[in-house]
């Protein structure tokens, strides 16, 4: 495996124990931006950066999977100028960034409704999705416009209809049917969630997929997460014995 420069090679054990999905809630842009006297958006600025720098690690690790939160279906009810900011600066980064995509064989996609998104991101997310779709790499996964209950809510009405329509029957409704139902149907679940910002809840993030993720949870604003503190929450995953309900092992 080759190792990132940026990557602290003393952390690295081996591949099979790092995670194969990463979530990211990445909080605190804006509050990193006031305690400078910036205005917020400078802090959402400064966030993409660490999302560059992450999904460079990611892909040196051979993580197959990294989701990030970037808006809410909440987060319509901040600033109108705020958002519209926002999706501005989300429309000309993936414009910006699927060059680079491309080229690392990243495949781009998007969980969450596209109910009253402008058409200039809606256009952008959708060139990047047609524009990465062969590649057979690293699946870089954006939340945008996502809540997990609404994702829950889509799921079952799914399912429902198609109970109605006699295409299945209730016995058929499994966990694994639910699963292909959600917006992640495919991927594998996230095996580490990280939120920064010092906030300890999950927000309405991925709320079926992370039944057995490991959290981790730090005081650092996103804009302050930077590889060395990645590397911080990698290493703490690697020390998580993940049993999954089972009886831990004792060797002999």
């Amino acid at each position: 495996m080759q190792i990132p420069h940026f990557v602290c090679k003393e952390q690295i054990m081996t591949t099979k124990e790092y995670p194969k999905h990463i979530a990211i809630i990445m909080d605190g842009n804006g509050r990193w931006a006031e305690n400078r006297q910036l205005p917020r958006t400078q802090g959402h600025i400064e966030g993409v950066k660490r999302v560059d720098e992450i999904l460079d690690v990611c892909l040196g690790l051979k993580v197959e999977v990294l989701t990030v939160f970037a808006f809410s279906t909440e987060n319509w009810a901040r600033p109108e100028s705020e958002v519209s900011v926002l999706m501005n600066i989300l429309a000309a980064v993936i414009e910006k960034r699927l060059k680079k995509l491309k080229a690392d064989n990243v495949r781009f996609q998007i969980v969450g409704r596209t109910d009253g998104v402008p058409e200039v991101v809606l256009k952008s997310i959708n060139n990047a999705i047609e524009g990465t779709k062969d590649c057979t790499g690293l699946v870089f996964n954006l939340a945008f416009n996502y809540g997990g209950r609404l994702e829950i809510t889509d799921a079952v009405k799914s399912i429902a209809q198609d109970v109605k329509d006699s295409k299945i029957s209730v016995d058929q409704i499994d966990e694994q049917l639910i699963s292909d139902s959600l917006y992640t149907k495919g991927l594998p679940d996230p095996d580490l969630l990280i939120r920064t910002s010092g906030e300890q809840r999950i927000s309405n993030f991925l709320l079926w997929q992370l039944s057995y993720a490991e959290f981790y949870f730090t005081n650092k604003l996103w804009p302050e997460f930077n590889v060395e503190e990645f590397n911080k929450a990698l290493a703490e995953y690697q020390k998580r014995d993940r049993r999954f309900g089972r009886v831990k092992q004792v060797e002999v």
